[in-house]
C-alpha cells in the first residue's frame, strides 16, 4: 500500500477545507458552502475529464483502474527478492548445468524473468540475449511513459479550463451589470473564483501526484529488471555466484546493501543451525 500517497492526499485536502473554514471568529463550518459550485464542477472536472478522452485511445484510457492499482502496490518489485533467485540460480547451474534452469524458469510468475532464463536455457549467444531483453526495457520504459504523460495531459488541462470557467463568470456578471440586474453578480463572480480553485486541486493534487508515482513505479520495475539482465548473463559465463551477488547489490543503494548483508547474516546463522 503507498502509504505516503494516501497520507499526502488525505492530508492536503483536510489543510484546504481547514482553510476555507477558517474566519476572524475560527472555525466556521458553513463557510464550506461558498466554495460548491455545481456549473464549477461542469466547467473543469467535465472539460478536463473529456479532453483527455478526445487525447488518447480506448485501450489507455479503460486501463485507468489498473494504473491506480499499480500506484497503490508499492511492493511489487523487491530487488533484494530478485538477488537471491539469481544467486540460488547460478549454484543450481554451476552444479547442473544450465538446462537445469528449465525447471526454475517455468516455475517463475514474472514473464520478463522467465524470458531471460529460457533464452539461456535455448544456448542463445550472450549478445543476442542481451540485446533482445534491453530491447523489451526500453519498449516497456515508453510504454509506461506514455500512460504517465496521460496523467500529465489532465495536470496542464485542469487549470486552462479553471481559467475558462472564470472567464465564463466574468462574462456572465458583466453582463448581468450591463442588464441593471445585480442579483447574480455575487454568484456569477463565485463562479469565477471557484473554477480557478477546482482547476488547481485537480492539477495539484489528483493528477501530478498520479504521474509521479506511475514514474516512480517504473523505475522500481527497470532496476529489478535491470539487476535480472545481469544476473542471467553472470550466470550464462559461468560466474561465481558470491560473485554475481556482489555485483547485483552494486544496484543497490549503500542503506539497501547494508539491510541486505544483515539477511545474508541471518540466513547463514540459520543454515548452520
Amino acid at each position: 500500500m503507498n502509504i505516503t500517497y494516501l497520507i499526502g492526499l488525505i492530508g492536503s485536502f483536510v489543510v484546504v477545507t481547514i482553510g476555507m473554514m477558517l474566519g476572524k471568529e475560527g472555525l466556521a463550518i458553513d463557510q464550506v458552502v461558498n466554495f460548491m459550485s455545481l456549473s464549477s464542477v461542469f466547467i473543469t472536472i467535465g472539460c478536463t475529464i473529456f479532453i483527455v478522452i478526445a487525447s488518447f485511445p480506448v485501450q489507455m484510457l479503460k486501463n485507468v483502474p489498473k494504473h491506480i492499482k499499480i500506484m497503490m502496490n508499492t511492493k511489487k518489485y523487491d530487488p533484494e527478492s530478485y538477488i537471491d533467485q539469481l544467486v540460488e540460480m547460478a549454484q543450481v547451474a554451476r552444479k547442473n548445468g544450465l538446462l537445469a534452469l528449465e525447471e526454475l524458469g517455468n516455475q517463475q510468475k514474472d514473464p520478463f524473468f522467465k524470458q531471460c532464463i529460457m533464452l539461456v536455457v535455448d544456448n542463445n549467444e550472450a549478445d543476442r540475449v542481451r540485446e533482445i531483453m534491453l530491447n523489451d526495457i526500453e519498449q516497456s520504459m515508453a510504454r509506461h511513459e506514455s500512460v504517465s504523460a496521460m496523467y500529465d495531459r489532465a495536470s496542464s488541462v485542469a487549470p486552462a479550463f479553471g481559467m475558462v470557467g472564470t472567464l465564463v463568470g466574468l462574462i456572465n456578471m458583466l453582463n448581468g451589470m450591463d442588464s441593471g440586474s445585480q442579483d447574480t453578480i455575487g454568484s456569477d463572480m463565485g463562479t469565477a473564483l471557484i473554477t480557478t480553485l477546482y482547476g488547481c486541486v485537480l492539477a495539484h493534487m489528483i493528477f501530478t501526484p498520479i504521474a509521479n508515482n506511475l514514474r516512480a513505479r517504473d523505475e522500481e520495475e527497470v532496476l529489478c529488471k535491470q539487476i535480472i539482465v545481469e544476473g542471467i548473463m553472470s550466470i550464462q559465463s559461468g560466474a561465481n555466484p558470491k560473485f554475481i551477488r556482489e555485483k547485483l547489490l552494486t544496484f543497490m543503494s549503500e542503506s539497501e546493501r547494508s539491510q541486505d548483508n544483515g539477511g545474508d547474516k541471518k540466513r547463514s546463522r540459520r543454515d548452520k543451525s
